[in-house]
């Protein structure tokens, strides 16, 4: 038996011990939460408070039905939640049981501690195709069979949000370690330790779900015009003067430069949060230099805390530091300065409010004090080594329940930081997120990969899939990360290659470790990494490159304000823009930047010419050749080295050719 009734505008059902409780979230939008005996509201999530909406709901003899805009929940006797648009009746989502008997589409298994596994089963569909998810490795577009692993990892982002091609977006609204089976008999969700199910639907077309998603868990700041440049990195400038130097030659050369970088081991120690002096004697001279020349300092900011550090004993004495369930309350091993071997460090813990006040207030003091404004925070899944989530324990729960959150939360604080010193322009580039990490400036880029065209390849996937986790502001190491030798010609093709498609990223950023490679330690640095480092003929079709972002940069950041006020991220699928073309579903190796620029990447070694697929209900030119072509077909377009192909909607005026040569 079971009691399903109205309660404040959503639908409530209990049965047995479940409380099941399904309300209007938003536009077009529900909720749902499961939980045992009762529902609670202070557990860590990533919506925010609701967008007003108008809403019904309805219960009798046993069912219920509770209406919002176009999508319909339909709770029928068994405790079976159907999802359904309402414009035209079709199922977008529907709960399933897992046996007919038990368990049924919720599972509640206890861990003797208050905590359960949670699982939350859904039909599957074989045609539908599933999009979103983070950030992974698995060089796919559609995820529709995979298994993803809910943690934090390096190059692994955890966002649990995907759209799919049925017409609706999912929010597994919950940051415990878990993972999601998007099996061909039905998609499972399950959290490995937690204290209710909760997850939010919205009905629409992916451009309407990216912008619900939005509303619901925060919309993107604008992006400040600066950080739309070129970034100049690499691993790594040892001191103040090898970084002054490669600014002035990007000057003396007459080439953009928006932003250069002071990687790992500038520190005193780990956790210090403050420039070596031995190295760096001058920091806020650097940062005048670099400022008359147009440039911002970014500085690399680390979550992670050394036993050597002036500030380890005070935070761990306060309690500022994450926690261990057993063993000392340490989480990684690190070559840190001054210490002949590896050594255990710990992680501050960014979900206590006291803790993120605590490292803001250290780095304003050593680095925002002296100028600079730029935040690359590394490492940030946390990557803890042995990888234990469930023996951390944070202020705001057992590792196993929050873990998740840490980038979120991290990127927060730097955000919460910035404004509180009057700032409103607030980028801190992350190694990861979570659900909502863009409504703190967070930018991801996609952690340390191969220099390989597979890797090339996988980047382009990765980046859409990002895109429809609701993050606009993403980047990748252009030339990979980890090695790349600059005297090969074949990988002087593979970053001239990887350069045009990093020109077409919302973030145009170059970083790696370059061959000869070092061992990890204080001394390290890699290899030559700026735009003259691959040769002449390199060089030549890099600083073209260059120059077509400063073109297309009005552009850019045209996109990046609609990401704002709409939650659509400037690059994305073609399905976003042109739902109704069913090949667009499938195209995984092209993208839209903005509606007007359709881009495809060279992913292969010796290709002067790829083909392209032309999304239907537009006519689109090649924007190096002005060739005009009707949409619905496949093209061939010439890819030269000096050029990847693209290819602009009718009327669109996006300078991508230089102006010599435009419609030559």
């Amino acid at each position: 038996m079971s009691d399903i009734h109205v309660d404040g505008g959503a639908l409530v059902r209990r049965a047995g011990h479940e409380v099941l409780r399904v309300e209007p979230w938003g536009p077009d939008s529900l909720r749902v939460r499961a939980g045992l005996h009762r529902l609670r509201d202070d557990l860590p999530g990533a919506l925010t408070d609701p967008v007003p909406s108008t809403a019904e709901a309805s219960a009798t003899e046993g069912t219920g039905v509770i209406v919002n805009g176009d999508l319909r929940a339909v709770l029928d006797e068994r405790g079976l939640l159907r999802f359904e648009r309402v414009s035209d009746g079709v199922e977008l989502l529907a709960e399933e049981r897992a046996h007919f008997w038990w368990p049924g589409p919720r599972l509640f298994l206890a861990n003797g501690d208050g905590s359960h596994r949670l699982e939350q089963r859904f039909r599957a569909h074989a045609d539908e195709r599933l999009y979103g998810l983070g950030q992974h490795t698995h060089g796919r577009l559609d995820q529709k069979g995979l298994v993803i692993d809910l943690e934090q990892r390096n190059a692994e982002v955890n966002i649990p949000f995907l759209v799919s091609s049925r017409g609706y977006g999912l929010l597994w609204n919950n940051p415990a370690i878990g993972r999601v089976e998007l099996a061909g008999n039905g998609t499972r969700w399950v959290a490995d330790s937690a204290r209710q199910i909760d997850y939010w639907v919205s009905a629409g077309t992916p451009a309407a779900v990216l912008g619900r998603y939005a509303d619901a868990t925060g919309h993107p700041p604008e992006l400040p015009e600066w950080a739309s440049g070129f970034w100049q990195s690499k691993l790594r400038y040892r001191t103040q003067e090898e970084l002054l130097e490669v600014a002035r030659e990007y000057r003396r050369r007459g080439l953009p430069l928006s932003v250069i970088v002071a990687d790992f081991f500038h520190w005193t120690a780990l956790g210090d949060w403050r420039f070596d002096p031995a190295e760096w004697p001058d920091p806020a001279a650097m940062v005048r230099e670099l400022d008359e020349m147009g440039v911002r300092l970014m500085v690399s900011v680390w979550p992670s805390v050394s036993p050597l550090s002036e500030n380890y004993r005070e935070m761990a004495d306060r309690g500022l530091l994450v926690g261990t369930k057993q063993g000392l309350p340490f989480h990684a091993p690190w070559d840190d300065k001054g210490f002949p071997t590896e050594l255990p460090v710990a992680f501050y813990d960014p979900t206590n409010p006291e803790a993120r006040r605590f490292v803001w207030e250290t780095v304003k003091r050593n680095y925002y004090d002296i100028g600079v404004r730029v935040w690359w925070l590394d490492a940030c899944e946390p990557e803890i080594r042995p990888g234990h989530p469930g023996n951390l324990d944070y202020h705001a729960g057992p590792g196993l329940e929050v873990g998740c959150s840490y980038p979120v939360e991290h990127a927060r604080g730097f955000y919460e930081g910035m404004r509180s010193a009057g700032e409103t322009e607030i980028v801190s580039l992350c190694r990861s997120a979570w659900a909502g990490s863009q409504r703190w400036g967070a930018a991801l880029w996609s952690g340390d990969i191969a220099a390989t065209w597979e890797s090339l390849a996988t980047q382009v996937r990765a980046g859409l899939n990002v895109a429809m986790s609701g993050i606009p502001w993403w980047t990748t190491d252009i030339g990979g990360f980890h090695g790349g030798d600059v005297t090969d010609p074949g990988y002087r093709e593979l970053i001239v290659r990887w350069f045009q498609y990093g020109a077409f990223c919302p973030l145009f950023r170059l970083h790696g470790d370059r061959d000869p490679r070092t061992p990890l330690g204080a001394e390290m640095t890699g290899g030559p990494n700026e735009v003259w480092s691959f040769g002449e003929e390199a060089y030549g079709h890099i600083t073209e490159v260059l120059r077509l972002r400063e073109r297309i940069r009005p552009y850019v950041m045209a996109q990046m304000r609609t990401a704002h006020e709409t939650g659509v991220p400037p690059m994305r699928p073609l399905f976003v823009d042109f739902p109704s073309d069913g090949h667009a579903w499938r195209v995984d190796d092209q993208f839209l930047l903005g509606r007007d620029v359709l881009v495809a990447p060279v992913l292969t070694p010796d290709t002067t010419a790829r083909s392209v697929y032309l999304p239907e209900g537009a006519e689109w030119t090649d924007a190096w050749t002005g060739t005009r072509h009707a949409g619905g077909g496949t093209v061939v377009a010439e890819a030269p080295l000096s050029r990847i192909p693209v290819f602009l909607r009718a009327g669109a005026d996006v300078p991508i050719a230089p102006p010599e040569a435009a419609g030559a």
